[in-house]
């Protein structure tokens, strides 16, 4: 039971391989996909099943309290005007973007545990920044990739059911999402593709130095994905989950997406290093990757409400400060999120 929640990392090391191509996209070979399965160009190699052993067998993680919970709460408006931005935390990485007249939602999960299973894996440390009966009407959500963190299913057809939303998810997320419910309707992108989400209003796939697994044979059949969204003269980058990845990707997204407002960067998972380091960024990373977008502001995630790792529940904001005094960078433009924290341009 204590490994359901830890498939994701369990897959990244898995060997198994399918009898004929991806489990969930068919499509022609190319710089990060080798016709089975999804890869990082230049990227770190995954841990083997060995090291992810020897993790689990000598962990010596930081105890967590109780109960995490946040001082905030957030009743967000039913819409912003067409040239303002409002950025609400939810948790982990669910943020609520209302951007140009638009609702956007970033890999929500209102479940109480982020596991195939209600019964077991990692439950949440504090309640949503949002309940979701006060959540507005959502027009689009964006899907970074398959962790059970990120494509939370049944919050997904709740959404579905009560707004219909526009689905976003990187390749091959489109099949597991439809298999779960045939009647949710998913459009998919590569890296590099973009959609029209309004008519002043776009949407950018991006890469992420990720991997992506729902079971322990699947491991990289999906594909992980960032997303730069641009509307309303304003521009967000939301990173989903990556690892630094020697800043490659990040870039190549400041010199597509120059003037972004905000990037909204995961800062937590990162403990021990030996074993996180090529898929999740620490503090450190998180600040570099932020001066490489040279984006005028950052919003801190992926911390304090899922313990996955073995950092404590606290050490993420205090390892951020310590990473923006030694950049003298003001504490104001990167700010560690607690759920339903408010951030506006």
């Amino acid at each position: 039971m204590q490994l359901v929640g830890l498939l994701p990392f369990l897959s990244t090391a898995s060997h198994a391989r399918a009898a004929q191509g991806s489990f969930y996209y068919k499509g022609p070979r190319s710089d990060h996909f080798d016709g089975q399965r999804f890869f990082n160009p230049g990227g770190e190699r995954s841990r083997s099943f060995v090291e992810f052993l020897h993790w689990r067998l000598t962990k010596r993680a930081v105890p967590w309290p109780e109960v995490y919970p946040s001082p905030f709460q957030d009743t967000p408006p039913a819409r912003v005007g067409r040239h303002d931005l409002r950025i609400s935390f939810v948790g982990h990485a669910t943020f609520l973007i209302q951007i140009a007249g638009h609702n956007i939602l970033t890999d929500p999960i209102w479940s109480e545990r982020a596991s195939p299973v209600p019964f077991a894996g990692p439950r949440r440390y504090n309640r949503p920044g949002i309940p979701f009966d006060r959540l507005p009407r959502i027009d689009t959500v964006l899907i970074s990739h398959n962790h059970y963190d990120h494509l939370d299913l049944p919050t997904l057809v709740r959404l579905w059911e009560r707004d219909r939303p526009r689905i976003v998810a990187p390749l091959g997320n489109d099949t597991i999402i439809r298999t779960h419910d045939p009647n949710l309707a998913v459009t998919a992108l590569d890296w590099g593709d973009r959609i029209a989400l309004a008519p002043d209003l776009q949407v950018f796939g991006e890469p992420a130095h990720h991997w992506s697994a729902r079971a322990t044979n699947d491991r990289n059949h999906a594909l992980w994905a960032s997303f730069v969204v641009r509307g309303g003269g304003h521009a967000i980058y939301f990173a989903g989950d990556t690892g630094f990845g020697g800043g490659r990707h990040f870039r190549a997204i400041a010199a597509r997406h120059p003037r972004l407002d905000v990037a909204l960067l995961p800062i937590g998972a990162y403990e021990p290093r030996w074993f996180m380091a090529p898929h999740h960024m620490n503090p450190e990373e998180a600040v570099h990757a932020f001066r490489i977008l040279k984006a005028k502001s950052a919003l801190g995630c992926h911390w304090g409400t899922f313990r996955l790792t073995d950092e404590g529940v606290d050490q993420p904001p205090q390892d951020l400060a310590t990473a923006l005094r030694a950049g003298r960078i003001s504490a104001h433009r990167f700010i560690a999120m607690r759920p339903g924290q408010v951030w506006t341009t």
